[in-house]
């Protein structure tokens, strides 16, 4: 091992590097002799640059073994301190075989005379992706109302239950001076309602869960702490819901706000001080809080429009309702197109809206459940005015109605006879414009021949539609009634 000497810099430099001399040399009056302090350490260091001519000076032919640098994560104790009497930090490089640290998540194995190589720093981004990969997949987003009215759900059975009520607690007062304070445990606070309640914007019964459970109550605590009551539970259903348990209609949601409580939440518990009394005046006896109110419900939902698009399927009905409103239903060259009601608002020139649903296509026998069977029958059932859509195409279009209006009366008695117009659709057709005339001796002058792929003779029709309206609201608020309105 060759002699030390200390440098302006603080740092120790051995071995035959600067004009050392090599190692066994005597000592002399300029080199001090290794002290026991030092005989342990078998190492010597180099600056930085020191360093460099000691890996230049191996690389010659001929030369010496290069000493071994190792980096010092602090200043060596009599070395580091600097003539200023400053401390300088000592940053020394290893150039003996060493693992070091070759870039994120790298080791590499540096032989004697190399230079590791330092790959160069990752971005904060490029770590942030990394573990990224490993964190958990997000949760599923629940389904907004413009996805959920693609499927469209008109019936739907559900368990709701009540929220239960809280326990009553049983403790004694207590405070200095006080030792016979007398019980002062607290009620237990009422379950939470489970609410029915008709909303405008659901239209259909896809939101609705099969089940659902009422907020609890909190228990009661002590000084006479009643518990919290559990919240009010809401459930959107659209306008039009009828609600049934069993066979049996309990309520009708046919107006906006209206509400129905489904499930009644259960009563709080009692605490120790409800039970005082003359006789008793150290009651320790508490109740616990009630069970809330559980029930099967089915839900059915009748579309709620002023007026009912009634005819055979490819007759036209979606076709009309793009033509006279900004409702987009599918419209196709094939039957059964329209498999859910459409709704769409007709404005009028009065500033008056009315409704009209789009029903589909009803088949013979449909009151046994052929076709789509009763299953959109029961839309019909709210629309106080009908619309009878005939295809002029078809051979004596005028059998249609007739069928028309007995699948209608086997299904409800009555219904056919509500106020109507016969809409005779695909006059652009030639074979359709033919028929027009023995039409109207068969059915009368009333009969309105139109083309909704063209728009032709549009305005006969939205005009008797108004007036059919204008009859609706005149009569129903002759009988004290609020008419529907959109």
């Amino acid at each position: 091992m060759g002699m030390t000497r200390v440098s302006r810099t603080g740092l120790r430099v051995s071995g035959a590097v600067a004009g050392c001399p090599p190692a066994g040399a005597p000592p002399t009056a300029t080199q001090p002799t290794r002290t026991p302090k030092d005989a342990g350490r078998s190492r010597s260091y180099l600056p930085l640059t020191l360093a460099g001519q000691a890996l230049r000076r191996r690389s010659l032919p001929g030369a010496g073994p290069a000493p071994e640098v190792i980096c010092s994560p602090g200043p060596d104790p009599g070395s580091d301190v600097s003539r200023s009497g400053a401390m300088v930090p000592s940053r020394l490089l290893s150039v003996g075989p060493r693992t070091v640290f070759g870039g994120v998540g790298r080791w590499t194995r540096v032989a004697p005379g190399q230079l590791p190589w330092h790959a160069p720093p990752r971005l904060l981004s490029a770590s942030c992706a990394d573990l990224s990969k490993h964190q958990e997949p997000p949760a599923k987003k629940p389904l907004s109302e413009k996805k959920l009215k693609r499927h469209f759900v008109d019936h739907r059975r559900v368990l709701v239950r009540g929220g239960c009520g809280g326990d009553g607690v049983s403790c004694f007062h207590s405070e200095p001076r006080k030792e016979f304070g007398g019980p002062d445990g607290g009620d237990g606070g009422d379950g939470g309602h489970v609410i029915l309640k008709a909303d405008q914007q659901v239209k259909s019964l896809s939101s609705v869960l099969s089940r659902y459970q009422g907020f609890h109550g909190q228990a009661g605590g002590r000084k006479n702490c009643s518990g919290r009551g559990g919240a009010v539970l809401y459930i959107r259903v659209p306008v039009g819901t009828l609600v049934k348990e069993g066979s049996e209609v309990v309520a009708d949601l046919s107006c906006p706000g209206a509400e129905y409580v489904a499930a009644r939440g259960g009563a709080g518990g009692k605490g120790n001080r409800f039970f005082l009394a003359n006789d008793n005046r150290a009651p320790v006896t508490c109740t616990p809080g009630q069970p809330g109110q559980e029930r099967v419900l089915f839900l059915e939902l009748k579309t709620v429009a002023h007026a009912g698009m009634v005819g055979f399927p490819n007759a036209g009905k979606s076709s009309l309702l793009r033509a006279i409103s900004n409702a987009r239903p599918a419209v196709a060259s094939y039957p059964f197109t329209t498999l859910k009601p459409h709704v769409g608002i007709v404005r009028c020139d009065d500033h008056q809206q009315i409704a009209v649903a789009d029903i589909p296509g009803i088949v013979r026998g449909a009151h046994r459940n052929r076709g789509l069977g009763s299953a959109f029958l029961r839309h019909i059932e709210r629309c106080r005015l009908l619309l009878f859509v005939v295809d002029l195409s078809e051979p004596e279009p005028w059998t249609q109605l007739e069928d028309l209006k007995w699948e209608l009366e086997q299904h409800e008695a009555g219904l056919s006879r509500r106020p109507h117009v016969v809409v005779a659709n695909k006059v652009d057709l030639p074979e359709a414009r033919a028929a027009v005339p023995r039409l109207r001796a068969r059915l009368g002058p009333s009969a309105v021949a139109l083309s909704a792929a063209t728009g032709e003779n549009m305005e006969a029709l939205l005009l008797r539609l108004q007036e059919l309206h204008r009859q609706h609201v005149a009569t129903e608020l002759q009988r004290g009634r609020q008419p529907l309105r959109w």
